[in-house]
């Protein structure tokens, strides 16, 4: 797909969302993201290309979603953004490794995810990172998490998560382990290189992390303990 098919798409986009009821100071962003198909931070709105193709009420319930509507509001928004087959209009990119498949609830905790580095970006770094892609896997065994990099800067950041260390360890730890990769992506964004040397820990000091490359967590039922990077 050429960037100009993806800019009209955008541009398409945005103009059905203002019809919908978006707001002005609103700014679309789109993406071709496999996990979540819309997210909100701040005042700027990512959605998926796919729903350009939408019906009207499918992009209300987008609209009624990014505005925070009442619970049972909310719920019906939600279920109704979440069953428009996206991927039948825009194809998620073709990646050059497998990747784990998405379980029930897979979207709810990537989502949780994309909130909680909003969160430590405006925290930690002024609010000046990038919003990273985030994946799950089942094959990160031993390790707790990995950021990928493009120098080119023409893909975001990935981020991945062992899936049992979401599942097994508990979302404070998991913050840990955001914080770490968020650290290395404020290297590789402020040009500065992918390590764990002093520039890294004195950073890993200020956010509150441990200014090591390999982090220690508690235990779990059988003994077993894992290790970031």
């Amino acid at each position: 797909m050429t960037d100009a098919a993806r800019e009209a798409d955008r541009t398409l986009l945005e103009r059905r969302l203002r019809h919908a009821g978006l707001r002005g100071t609103d700014r679309v962003v789109v993406h071709e993201n496999r996990a979540v198909v819309v997210s909100v931070r701040r005042d700027v709105v990512r959605v998926h290309r796919g729903f350009a193709y939408a019906s009207d009420r499918v992009l209300r319930a987008v609209v009624a979603f990014r505005d925070g509507a009442s619970a049972g509001r909310g719920r019906a928004a939600r279920r109704e953004l979440l069953a428009f087959p996206v991927h039948d209009y825009v194809p998620p990119a073709a990646v050059a490794r497998r990747r784990s498949r998405l379980r029930p609830g897979d979207h709810e905790t990537v989502a949780a995810l994309y909130e909680l580095h909003a969160t430590l970006n405006l925290r930690h770094f002024a609010d000046r990172l990038s919003e990273p892609t985030f994946r799950l896997s089942d094959r990160m065994r031993a390790r707790l998490g990995e950021i990928v990099v493009d120098d080119a800067g023409a893909r975001p950041p990935e981020i991945t998560l062992g899936r049992w260390h979401l599942e097994r360890d508990g979302w404070t730890e998991v913050a840990k382990t955001v914080l770490h990769e968020m650290v290395h992506q404020w290297q590789a964004e402020t040009g500065r290189r992918l390590d764990h040397g002093l520039d890294f820990r004195h950073k890993a000091r200020a956010v509150g992390i441990e200014p090591s490359a390999r982090r220690r967590v508690p235990p779990d039922a059988r003994g077993a303990r894992r290790w970031i990077d």
